[in-house]
Parts: C-alpha cells; structure tokens; sequence
C-alpha cells in the first residue's frame, strides 16, 4: 500500500513523453507532469513498472483502467511509466485496451529522477533494473504517498482504499 511519505520529490518539470489513445488515434506529446497537474487540476498516481506486456505489469495496467472512472471521480489522472518505446506502448494499449497513459521513459530521465532504477537480485544474481513503484501527487502537485518495491496484483484496488473519503 503506498504510504504517506516524508520523501520531498516535486513533479519534474522537463518533457516526457506520453503516449495515449484518443478517439482510437495514438497521440505522442511532449508535457511536463508539473504542467499537466497544474492544468488539469487533479491528482496524479504516477506509476513505475518494469516492462510492457508481461504478466505483473499487464496485471497492473488493467487494473487501472477497470478501475479509472473510480479514480477520475476522487480527482485523480493515472500514468504509468516504463523505459519501453513509444511504440511498443502503443503495442501494449492496443492490446489490452488500456485506457491510461503510458510514459516512454526510454533515457531513464524520469526514473533516474524519482530514483527507481536500483540493484535487484533476480533468483540469485544481481541485475540493475526498474524496482515497480508509485507516487501519488494532491491537485497541487505536493507528494502525499510513494512505495517502492510493490505488487502488482490488487494495487489499484488498495489506492483506491487509501484514497476513498473515509
């Protein structure tokens, strides 16, 4: 479950660039999250994940679009963020339908920023890869909750709890 968090990240204000469907049209563009939040006016739940097309990721990716009218309703966007192309992104959407963004984070900028690219050990022999996380950012762009090192299976549903009026 992410946590409140005592972490001081601030959206970047570089471009990433983010992939989505409209209208059954792949759009590519240039934003800045910081832009896009303060626009928007709406939280963000930014999340991490390893790769495009495999099981956890496909499990996470879906999960947030059965679940994104509940996020919309509570003031929250979605993006998930992979160092996966543009087009394998759109691969990926098409083949499940997915109705979030994805972030093609391809020269690691905005995971070396939120500083998710760290040493795993993967049955015994260490890799440097993508440790899947998410931070969740109010409508001001303040962080409010961040996890690292999460699952995948039922995550949606637990930041739907977290965030859900009590």
């Amino acid at each position: 479950m992410a946590k409140p968090t005592t972490e001081n990240i601030a959206l970047p204000d570089f471009p990433v660039t983010l992939v989505r469907l409209l209208d059954g049209n792949f759009i590519e563009e240039d934003i800045s999250l910081q832009q896009l939040v303060a626009n928007r006016q709406k939280g963000l739940i930014l999340y991490f994940y390893p790769k495009d097309n495999t099981p956890g990721c496909t499990t996470q990716a879906t999960d947030f679009t059965a679940h994104l009218h509940d996020f919309d309703d509570l003031g929250y966007d979605i993006i998930g963020v992979s160092r996966d192309s543009a087009e394998s992104h759109k691969k990926f959407i098409e083949k499940y339908d997915l109705q979030i963004p994805l972030i093609s984070d391809s020269d690691e900028k905005l995971c070396q920023y939120f500083e998710v690219i760290k040493e795993k050990n993967m049955y015994g022999k260490k890799t440097i890869g993508l440790v899947r996380s998410a931070f969740i950012f109010n409508s001001e762009g303040t962080l409010t909750h961040a996890q690292r090192n999460l699952r995948a299976k039922g995550y949606a549903e637990r930041v739907l709890s977290l965030l859900a009026p009590k």
